[in-house]
């Protein structure tokens, strides 16, 4: 057993290192031992010098031998290697001595010091080791003379004092400490010598402090030079400096306006940017609190001022609205917290000639009674002119209504000139109101005179009273005649009813004479306005009698004019009231596409010796029926239309031919019928569009069979005759297909196939509608179809959900519509889609409380969208009408909060696209799968080339190796280290399950999905688990499948801490490091009967390389990475590479030697490394700690000294803790 030192000792004393060391053959373990170590002290600390001060004043007064300074230098060593001695090199001149042992420096004797001289010693201290071991260092000592006491002045710190002072610093404050230093503490007397002309500043005289004495001004004195004198009392004794104060400003002033400049300004009227006057103001601050900025406060609106104070028109003034403006200018500077003064200005605005005389009322109304005399004044003129200076005059303006009119120029009467009839005007078709205009013109101006409209009204004067048409008016009525019964209708005109009409003179009205005839004015009367004499209640009157009615017409006048006529009115025998056979007639229904003439049905009515005549009295207001007046055949007298009109009522009446000719009418309950008449529907109109041209647009990205577009055509007629069937009529696609296709019965259009990469097409086609279930009548409109994306279209955020938006869509895409249309006449606005509000960085948050309405525009010009911008320009440059009008739709205080462009890389693609059906997209698929199967196939080439050159290789090496120990023999050591390795591999005494033979195991076994890294993790408990405290790796290199027969590549881990039951203290916190180290191995590849062949096959290898155990925790594990020759070189510079490693990486400073090739190996070892002739031997040898008494070696199990040369190895030593 070697042991080694791993760090140097620190001597001490109390320090006493130990080492406690057990011996162990694997199986038993011998006592403890305790090694107690006496460390030796070596020269290895040099003398330290502690601080020296830089400068040492010395006195030209002092006598020799005085102290000037004393040393100290340390040194840690002991004995005489810690024994100092000190001497000065250089620089003493002679003046100065050290004393060698205690390191004290004084003046050497006769000694006369120098005023102003300086010395620098170059002073060594040196411990007492022998010469080649000793060790030494050097130190400055400046040292500088200095007159003798009370010989020096006062010493300020600073030559010059620069200091700002603020001018609303409070009196009393202290500004600077100008304390001074002496050297012989004298006391000093402090004064300001100049700079202080009006005894702003108080110096202490005492303690040499700057107090502020008076106030500052800053915009009087900027800025101070004091100086101060400090002296104590000795001749030369005064030392001087200097204090600079500035002044620092603060916004203590006001502006100041000139106010030697005019206040009373005056400008010309209706001139914009017009110059009106200048203001100038001062303000003594600095800086900002002096920089001056101008406002107008209080006709912000009409004037403008500049930064110089100058005074601009904002807008055209109008003085006739004002005259003058009390203007009130603000200047304020610009500091944080300004100062303002305002200054009051007076502006005049001057007149100019800019306005027409206006008349009082810009329309004139006169009621002027017919038959006014000459002269007569109908009005009075009244119009002023708002500029100052003007001469208004009247005058009509046609010289053709001179004639009638005339006004004083001056006054502004207007009288007639003619006597106005009102018949004669109206018989000469100039009627009833005469309108003319009137100027009032500014003699002295140069504006257009201000016109008024006159309209004079002639009033009718009731010169005639009405005249009855007849003198004489006779009637018939039945016997049995119901109240409310018409018998006849008497007529009477007024001659002022052809002047003009509804005025009270023409106006004729009726009523019964009661006096005259007070018996047949109890059962009959005359209705007011229509003149129609009727009964007032149901008659039961005898045959043949006559009754006299009195009927007087009057007008409405101001002197109310009548006139009077006889109504004779006799009862009819009933036998010459004619009786229909049926008091309701009900007829087959007629269509309406029967041609004029079509007869309907017939009615029937009978009288005694009486020839019947017909006739329609009620219901036939169109004259769309007649009826034979002999036969009562009813017929149609024009076409039907079953959409105005699908019913009739017909009121029709028999009457006695003889009546008839005397121009009566007899109404009776028995010679009146209703005739009722059905209109049946014919399809006889054909469906009409909604529209003529439909627009609509489809996104790139549409799914097939996603809505397009509605198409809607109505039909006037009803039933199925209305019920319509469409059709598209559309050229396919180049692959044979419909672009769209059409649902049959409601018209929307529906997309049939994906249009990616076709932005800015469009399909126009032909849409048919057909009545009648698609049998009937047709008609046709032509469609429209645009491709557009997302960069066509715009984000109409408003503030209301979703849900509003979507209930008044049709009303707010039509607002928008007509304010684009603005723009780009006919233009067509789609929806794209309605949703919340999409907002954050990628746009991928939703606020349901606020919508998004996405939209775009299609041209019809071009059949294509216009641009977004565009779009965008048309929106925004209205939005303020818009969001008018956007209100009853969206509530009181819902509006669009903005209008944005979309972002489609913030939108989240549909899995169609994610997988992408472009050309493109498949190519780069294609691509991508060649160049992932390329590298694939190359492995498989390369991987069986390997297979048969390890075969070759392996039955290569079994010619080569002597035959092995037996199978018993083999078996019994393969037990032995995995009975070893079960225990150990985990740091616990704890027996295992023990491990199976992972030599054996192939690796192509194991699954490739889990993971499992052949020699690693078929382990029942992987040597990674530690009793199952550890897990395994989830990736990393120690999951790769490598074959065998390569290089062992050597790498270092660090696994967690544990609590170890073999250290020197029970649950001592322990480290456990694990090292996968280089190695070269004869072991092959080959078939499971031709391994168990080998004659070296007495070790016990992983597949992957061999594990090492070491009871102090140690791991070490190779693994074998691809050779590129499938070769096994031996590489003892990777095993030292990975020993450097593990220095690295263990908490204390571990050690790595090197010994010669072949060098022999001792101590007792645990783990193999198979296939090397000489062994790698580490050694593991830990200080006292916790790591316990520990030692153990790797040796090889399986010497083999008939290998051939190229499978030996180097070996090394290292030393782990």
């Amino acid at each position: 057993m070697k042991l080694g030192l791993l760090d140097l000792a620190t001597r001490g004393p109390s320090v006493h290192p130990y080492v406690m060391m057990m011996a162990s053959d694997g199986i038993q373990e011998s006592t403890r031992v305790t090694i107690n170590i006496l460390v030796i002290d070596a020269n290895d600390n040099t003398p330290t010098f502690g601080e020296v001060s830089d400068t040492v004043e010395v006195f030209t007064d002092m006598q020799p031998g005085k102290t000037v300074l004393q040393l100290k230098a340390l040194d840690a060593d002991d004995g005489l290697n810690g024994l100092v001695t000190y001497e000065i090199l250089a620089g003493a001149q002679g003046d100065f001595i050290i004393n060698n042992r205690t390191g004290q420096i004084t003046i050497a004797p006769r000694t006369a010091l120098s005023m102003g001289h300086s010395y620098a010693l170059t002073v060594k201290a040196a411990d007492n080791a022998p010469d080649i071991q000793r060790r030494s260092s050097i130190t400055t000592v400046y040292i500088k003379v200095l007159p003798p006491n009370n010989q020096s002045p006062p010493r300020f710190p600073l030559f010059t004092y620069d200091l700002e002072v603020s001018e609303a610093m409070r009196i009393g404050a202290i500004l600077l400490n100008l304390q001074a230093t002496d050297r012989e503490n004298d006391s000093i007397t402090y004064q300001i010598l100049s700079g202080d002309i009006q005894q702003v500043f108080n110096l202490s005289k005492t303690i040499g402090l700057l107090l502020l004495g008076k106030p500052l001004d800053r915009e009087t004195t900027d800025q101070y030079r004091l100086i101060v004198t400090a002296s104590d009392g000795n001749l030369g004794g005064t030392a001087t400096t200097t204090v600079n104060i500035v002044v620092t400003d603060v916004n203590d002033n006001n502006p100041k306006f000139d106010l030697t400049l005019p206040r009373n300004l005056t400008v010309q009227e209706e001139e914009a940017n017009m110059f009106v006057g200048q203001v100038t103001v001062t303000d003594p601050d600095a800086g900002a609190n002096g920089l001056v900025r101008y406002r107008i406060v209080n006709h912000p609106g009409f004037f403008t001022i500049n930064e110089n104070g100058s005074i601009f028109t904002a807008v055209p003034l109008d003085r006739e609205l004002r005259s003058q403006y009390d203007l009130i200018v603000e200047a304020s500077d610009v500091a944080v917290d300004p100062r303002r003064t305002t200054f009051t200005l007076s502006v005049l605005v001057i007149d100019i000639d800019d306005n027409s005389p206006e008349f009082s009322q810009k329309t004139y109304v006169v009621n002027v009674p017919e038959n006014s005399p000459v002269d007569t004044v109908l009005l009075r003129f009244s119009a002023v002119d708002a500029d100052l200076f003007s001469n208004v005059t009247y005058r009509i303006k046609s010289a053709e209504d001179m004639k009638l009119f005339s006004v004083n120029p001056i006054s502004g009467e207007l009288s007639v000139l003619q006597t106005l009839d009102f018949e004669d005007m109206a018989s000469m078709g100039m009627g009833a109101n005469y309108t003319f205009q009137v100027e009032a013109v500014d003699q002295a101006g140069t504006m257009p005179p201000g016109e008024a409209t006159v309209t004079i009204r002639i009033t009718d004067m009731n010169d005639f009273p009405p005249v009855f048409s007849q003198a004489l008016y006779k009637g018939l009525v039945a016997p049995n005649a119901e109240k409310g019964t018409v018998i006849t209708t008497v007529f009477a005109e007024d001659q002022d009813l052809l002047c003009i009409c509804g005025t009270p003179a023409s106006l004729v009205r009726y009523r019964v004479e009661d006096d005259q005839s007070p018996y047949s004015g109890s059962i009959f009367d005359v209705e007011e306005e229509s003149g129609r004499i009727i009964t007032k209640v149901n008659l039961n009157e005898q045959p043949s009698v006559t009754f006299k009615l009195v009927v007087i017409a009057f007008d409405d006048g101001e002197l109310v004019k009548e006139n009077r006529t006889l109504v004779e009115i006799t009862v009819i025998q009933p036998s010459r009231i004619p009786i229909f056979t049926e008091v309701e007639y009900r007829f087959a229904a007629v269509s309406e596409l029967s041609p004029v003439g079509r007869p309907v049905g017939s009615i029937l009515a009978a009288a005694i010796n009486q020839t019947i005549f017909y006739s329609i009295v009620g219901g036939n207001e169109g004259g769309e029926f007649q009826v034979n007046n002999r036969t009562g055949v009813i017929s149609t007298a024009k076409l039907l239309d079953y959409e105005t009109v699908t019913s009739y009522v017909l009121r029709v009446q028999a009457d006695s031919m003889a009546v008839v000719k005397a121009q009566l009418r007899v109404p009776s309950k028995t010679n009146s019928a209703k005739v009722y008449i059905e209109v049946h529907d014919e399809n006889d109109h054909p469906p009409v569009f909604t529209r003529k041209f439909y627009i609509g647009g489809v996104a790139e990205d549409t799914n097939t069979f996603s809505s397009v577009l509605k198409i809607k055509a109505t039909d006037a007629d009803t039933g199925n005759y209305s019920a319509n069937a469409y059709r598209l009529i559309i050229p396919p696609t180049a692959d044979g297909r419909d672009s769209f296709v059409i649902e049959q019965y409601t018209g929307i259009i529906k997309t049939a196939i994906m249009y990616r990469n076709m932005r800015r097409s469009y399909f126009k086609f032909e849409v048919i509608a057909t009545d009648n279930y698609g049998e009937g009548l047709s008609s046709s409109a032509d469609v429209v179809v645009s491709v557009v994306n997302q960069l066509d279209m715009q984000v109409v955020v408003s503030n209301v959900p979703p849900t509003v938006v979507e209930e008044n869509k049709e009303q707010l895409i039509a607002i928008m519509e007509r304010y684009v249309q603005d723009q780009i006449p006919g233009a067509k606005v789609v929806v794209e889609s309605i949703g919340p509000q999409l907002f954050g960085d990628g746009f991928d948050q939703k606020d349901y409380t606020k919508s998004d309405l996405m939209v775009y525009a299609i041209d019809p010009l071009t059949n294509r969208a216009i641009s977004r911008q565009e779009l965008f320009k048309s929106l925004d440059e209205k939005l303020v009408d818009i969001n008018k009008e956007f209100q009853p739709y969206l509530g009181q205080r819902g509006h669009i909060l903005e209008i944005r462009t979309t972002d489609i890389m913030a939108r989240v693609k549909k899995p169609a696209q994610a997988v992408g059906y472009t050309e493109g997209a498949l190519l780069a698929l294609a691509i991508i799968i060649i160049l992932c199967c390329i590298p694939a196939i190359v492995i498989v080439m390369v991987t069986y080339k390997q297979r048969q050159a390890e075969c070759a290789k392996t039955a290569r090496i079994q010619q080569a190796l002597p035959a092995g120990k037996s199978a018993a023999q083999r078996a019994s050591t393969a037990n032995f280290y995995e009975e070893l390795g079960d225990s150990s591999m985990r740091g616990y005494g704890i027996q295992q399950q023990q491990l199976p033979r992972t030599s054996l195991q192939r690796p192509e076994e194991l699954s490739m999905e889990s993971g499992i890294d052949p020699g690693q993790d078929y382990y029942r408990d992987d040597y990674y688990n530690y009793d199952k405290g550890y897990d395994l790796p989830p990736y990393g290199n120690h999951r790769k499948l490598i074959s065998p027969m390569y290089y062992e590549h050597g790498e270092l881990f660090m696994e967690d801490d544990y609590y170890s039951p073999h250290g020197s203290e029970p649950g001592v916190r322990m480290k456990r490091l694990k090292l996968v180290v280089e190695s070269s191995t004869g072991e092959d590849s080959a078939p499971e009967p031709q391994r168990n062949c080998l004659s070296n096959v007495n070790r016990h290898a992983n597949i992957n390389g061999n594990v090492y155990l070491s009871q102090n925790g140690t791991i070490v594990r190779t693994r074998r990475p691809v050779h590129p020759n499938n070769l096994t070189v031996g590489s003892p510079g990777h095993l030292v590479k990975q020993f450097k490693n593990l220095e690295m990486l263990t908490e204390t400073q571990d050690k790595l030697h090197l010994n010669s090739m072949r060098e022999p190996v001792t101590g007792n070892c645990i783990g193999t490394l198979t296939g090397i002739t000489s062994t790698v031997d580490i050694k593991l040898s830990p200080p006292a700690g916790p790591w316990g008494s520990a030692s153990c070696a790797l040796t090889e199990l399986g010497p083999n000294p008939t290998l051939p040369r190229h499978y030996m190895t180097e070996s090394a030593e290292a030393t782990v803790v």
